[in-house]
C-alpha cells in the first residue's frame, strides 16, 4: 500500500487545532498527552507535515471540546492561505504580543507599538539595527520618533 503524502487540507487542520489549543491555553504536551501522541508527533500534526487518522482526528475532537467536523472549518469567507489570519494568529509569537498589547491601557503606548511593529515589518531585510538603550537617555530629555512629525 503507498503512503499518502500530507497535502493543504491536512496543514488546514493542523492549525485549526493549534488554534483550539492554545485559545483553551493548553500546552502541547497535555493536549498529546490526552490525545495518547508524543509532543513531537503533535507538533508534525500542528505543521501539517503528518496525517491525522479519523480515530486521533475524533479524540482531537473529544479533547478540544468541538465536532470533527469543525476542526475542517474555514475562516468565514476565506481559506486558510499563507498570508490568512488564521495562519498569523498560530503563531505563539502572535499571541504573546497581543497579550502584551491588551495590557497596555493608554491609547497612545498602543498606537506606538503598532507603528512601531509596522516600521519592523516594512523595512526591508539589510544590516543588523542598532536600538538605542534606554539608560543611555536622560530622564529629562525626550527623543523624537522618526513617525512623530
Amino acid at each position: 500500500m503507498a503512503t499518502r503524502k500530507s497535502g493543504p487540507l491536512d496543514a488546514m487542520v493542523g492549525t485549526r487545532i493549534r488554534m483550539l489549543r492554545v485559545d483553551r491555553g493548553m500546552s502541547q504536551a497535555t493536549l498529546a498527552k490526552r490525545v495518547c501522541v508524543s509532543p513531537q508527533q503533535l507538533q508534525k500534526y500542528e505543521r501539517g507535515t503528518s496525517r491525522i487518522g479519523a480515530g486521533k482526528l475524533s479524540r482531537f475532537a473529544v479533547v478540544l471540546g468541538v465536532s470533527v467536523g469543525e476542526l475542517f472549518e474555514a475562516p468565514e469567507g476565506g481559506s486558510f492561505g499563507v498570508h490568512s489570519l488564521v495562519r498569523v494568529l498560530a503563531d505563539p509569537g502572535v499571541l504573546r504580543m497581543f497579550q502584551a498589547y491588551a495590557r497596555t491601557a493608554d491609547p497612545r503606548v498602543r498606537l506606538c507599538l503598532a507603528k512601531l511593529v509596522e516600521s519592523i515589518a516594512d523595512r526591508a531585510p539589510g544590516p543588523k539595527a542598532t536600538v538605542a538603550r534606554l539608560d543611555s537617555i536622560g530622564c529629562g530629555e525626550r527623543r523624537k520618533l522618526p513617525f512623530q512629525g
